[in-house]
């Protein structure tokens, strides 16, 4: 599922290959519910009356409220049919809405700046203050944002009060804010971590001068040992979220926990993570979707059937 096609496409259907299985694209968009079209009651371009034997999300285009419901709607619909999704609806809802993430984190005892989020635009302004008064700063970042897009530093920054920027200017009138966790160190960096199956498979480590860290931002990316600590927290933070597979971002801290969780990511991209792994990713994702989830998926529609039988 998908809703452009490019590297991460191609290098998902040539693992699929590798595997004696066909990957086609089809964009979430352009499936939809007819109730008289079949029993099931769904119509996912290309496979007529059927249903496809599994569904690996690699994008859902962006679109009105009305819109993501419907396409989230068609994968619980997939789910609920006994296709397997990869990462299914659920965990795309917790990871995609960054409040969530924040909240699951926390609650699961996993360590991750301090958050809030809150559509009042007088509160997010008082702990702008209140922070920017003890000597921090806070990113606002969009509730649905990705690669780094949008982000802004509210409170102290550089010894120079920054107040918080009209929230229904690119905020969809909401203050999600996290406590801004400083480099330690010049240049700054962040770890990715790749879990497939919950298991962390690789990590790197995205190098900027800058406090946004994304590679899309223009950070550079550097293979980086994967420590059982950064394996244990990204591997917690995949199950809290239930995800399939994730990308998990870390920040080094110089103060409170040494490792903390920024973000989760359902629908990871690994184009600058491949560049500095041996392995191809691809090819682990595809592995675990057929052999873990696709496997307990056709044992469960067996034991089923045995049972009416």
């Amino acid at each position: 599922m998908t809703d452009e096609k490019g590297w991460h496409t191609r290098q998902l259907q040539a693992a699929l290959r590798a595997r004696g299985a066909v990957g086609w694209c089809v964009d979430l968009a352009d499936c939809h519910i007819d109730t008289t079209a079949s029993w099931h009651g769904l119509v996912i371009p290309g496979f007529g009356r059927e249903l496809p034997d599994a569904a690996l999300v690699r994008g859902i285009a962006g679109g009105s409220f009305e819109q993501v419901t419907k396409r989230l709607g068609i994968l619980h619909a997939l789910r609920e049919l006994g296709v397997p999704v990869y990462n299914d609806a659920r965990a795309i809802e917790r990871s995609v809405d960054k409040s969530m993430t924040s909240l699951l984190l926390h609650a699961a005892g996993i360590p991750t700046p301090a958050t809030w989020a809150t559509e009042s635009p007088a509160l997010a302004q008082r702990l702008a203050i209140r922070e920017g008064a003890k000597g921090r700063s806070l990113v606002l970042k969009p509730l649905f944002g990705s690669q780094g897009k949008g982000l802004e530093r509210v409170g102290d920054v550089g010894g120079v009060h920054h107040p918080l920027p009209p929230l229904d200017k690119g905020f969809g009138s909401l203050a999600y804010l996290q406590r801004f966790v400083p480099p330690v160190g010049e240049p700054g960096f962040d770890w990715r971590v790749l879990v497939v199956g919950g298991r962390a498979l690789t990590a790197m480590r995205r190098v900027s001068s800058h406090w946004i860290h994304n590679i899309a931002q223009g950070a550079r990316a550097e293979a980086a040992a994967l420590t059982p600590a950064l394996a244990e927290l990204a591997e917690r933070a995949a199950l809290a979220l239930g995800m399939d597979y994730a990308g998990v971002d870390l920040v080094p801290s110089a103060s409170g926990p040494a490792i903390q969780v920024l973000e989760v990511n359902g629908v990871a991209a690994w184009q600058g993570l491949q560049r500095v792994t041996t392995f191809n990713i691809a090819r682990a994702i595809v592995d675990d979707l057929l052999d873990r989830k696709w496997a307990a998926a056709s044992e469960g529609r067996q034991e089923a059937s045995a049972g009416r039988a």
